[in-house]
This record gives structure tokens, C-alpha cells and sequence, in this order.
């Protein structure tokens, strides 16, 4: 309700939409094949929904692991994200299905039903800083064991 309540004084005073600060969530360690990574774990709606909004800079090998209930489809969008990302969408026994590269940052007045998505059939995505998947050796079909 506050947050309700701020945003319309914000935009109502002309202030551009505020950008959410980023979650302090718990970290595990995951192996990647050229490297070990550090990932935050969103595993709740809330968290997932908010993921790396209001991040302004990921370390190497850093990033957020999104867990999913199912083995679904899932989309993915930009919508308050500061940094370009990779988005490495994982099935349930984390095999690597599909590699989103840089995807980039969308200005933040852009329109909800104009920010690009990505897509697809997923238990688990991570996000890692543009061009870190490559650098990690993470493509279709690489396991990455032990997810959450």
C-alpha cells in the first residue's frame, strides 16, 4: 500500500518510476564447466518477481538462480534491470535447454508491453552478467549439477 501510495506521488510529480533496491537473498555455490559460481536463489514469487531489478553491477561468476516449481514455460523480461544479462534456462535435472546472450537493458520509460522477453521451458534460469555464460562454458546441453 505504501509502495502504492509512493509510486503514484512519484509519478505524479513527474519523477521518473522507482527502481527497486537489490535483495538480499541466501547464496549457494554452483559448478559450472569453467567455473565455480555465486548465486543468489529466488525461489518465491516475490523474489523471482523482483529479481535483479535495482542491480547496478554483478561481480564474475555471480548471479541469481531463479527456481521454479515446475518444469514449465516461463518468460522473462528486462522491466527495471540495470545491466545486461545472459539468462540460462535449465530443465528440472539441470541440463542447459537454451543460452539468451546479452540480453540488454530496456530504458526504464519504456512501456511494460514494449520490453523484449525471453522464453522458454524451464525449472530453473540463472542470470549472470552479458557474456559471463560463454566465459563459464554454459550451452545447451552442459549440466549443471546439484541445483536447489
Amino acid at each position: 500500500m505504501f509502495e502504492a501510495l509512493a509510486l503514484t506521488l512519484a509519478l505524479a510529480q513527474g519523477s521518473p518510476q522507482p527502481v527497486p533496491t537489490p535483495q538480499n537473498l541466501r547464496v549457494i555455490s554452483l559448478r559450472a564447466p569453467a567455473a565455480q559460481l555465486r548465486v543468489q536463489v529466488a525461489a518465491t514469487e516475490p523474489q523471482r518477481e523482483r529479481g535483479l531489478m535495482g542491480v547496478r553491477k554483478l561481480a564474475p561468476h555471480t548471479g541469481m538462480l531463479f527456481v521454479f516449481d515446475a518444469d514449465a514455460p516461463i518468460e522473462f523480461w528486462m522491466k527495471d534491470t540495470l545491466i545486461p544479462l545472459d539468462m540460462v534456462f535449465m530443465g528440472r535435472n539441470g541440463i542447459v535447454r537454451t543460452v539468451f546472450s546479452n540480453v540488454p537493458v530496456v530504458a526504464t520509460d519504456t512501456s511494460d508491453d514494449r520490453i523484449p522477453r525471453r522464453d522458454g521451458v524451464a525449472k530453473y534460469v540463472l542470470e549472470l552478467p552479458a557474456g559471463e555464460a560463454a566465459r563459464d562454458g554454459l550451452s545447451g546441453g552442459v549440466t549443471i549439477p546439484h541445483l536447489p
